[in-house]
């Protein structure tokens, strides 16, 4: 019995002292800020201007439009005192078509500006995440985190490697252009 228990707390003694033997590395862990990112690094920027430079567009297109539906309903409202029942009711609905039509040019231009922006978004993610792979490789990172998605609440200031990442993706984005 005595054997036993000896040969008992000799191996929880060795099973405890194992662990210690594989955590003896260092763990180097980064965390990227991707909004950082995308509002600090060159490419971010030009998205942006992009981004804004379309919706603008896209503004002043549907201004125009709705400029031209209150000449038309303004036009309307003179006429109809003087229009036979049957040409009003023609003019009032190729009234509401128009107006239909704008809600839907309107929708369009949201989804379009929608689309464009998970487009170069998705892109510029998968850039950034091939670059913080990369880095990982190269610099012997055990773990790297995106701080938003992945839920960090607490990182230290010195495992930020964000600047460094925004500093290589000018750099790739600068070569490719």
């Amino acid at each position: 019995m005595k054997r036993i228990l000896f040969v008992t707390i000799i191996s929880l003694l060795a099973i405890s002292f194992v662990p210690m033997a594989f955590c003896a590395d260092a763990v180097k862990i980064g965390v990227i800020d991707f909004e950082k990112i995308m509002k600090e690094s060159s490419a971010g920027k030009m998205n942006q201007k992009v981004l804004n430079a379309k919706g603008t567009e896209f503004k002043n297109k549907l201004e125009k439009e709705k400029q031209s539906l209150d000449a038309i309903g303004q036009s309307f409202e003179k006429e109809a005192l003087v229009l036979s029942d049957e040409k009003k009711r023609e003019r009032e609905r190729d009234f509401r078509n128009q107006i239909e039509d704008f809600k839907i040019m309107q929708q369009n231009y949201t989804n379009e500006l929608k689309n464009l922006e998970i487009k170069m978004i998705n892109d510029m993610q998968k850039a950034v995440f091939d670059i913080a792979n990369e880095l990982g490789k190269r610099e012997k990172y055990t773990l790297i985190i995106e701080k938003k998605n992945a839920g960090v609440i607490y990182a230290p200031d010195q495992i930020d490697i964000t600047d460094r990442v925004i500093n290589k993706y000018n750099a790739v984005t600068a070569q490719g252009n």
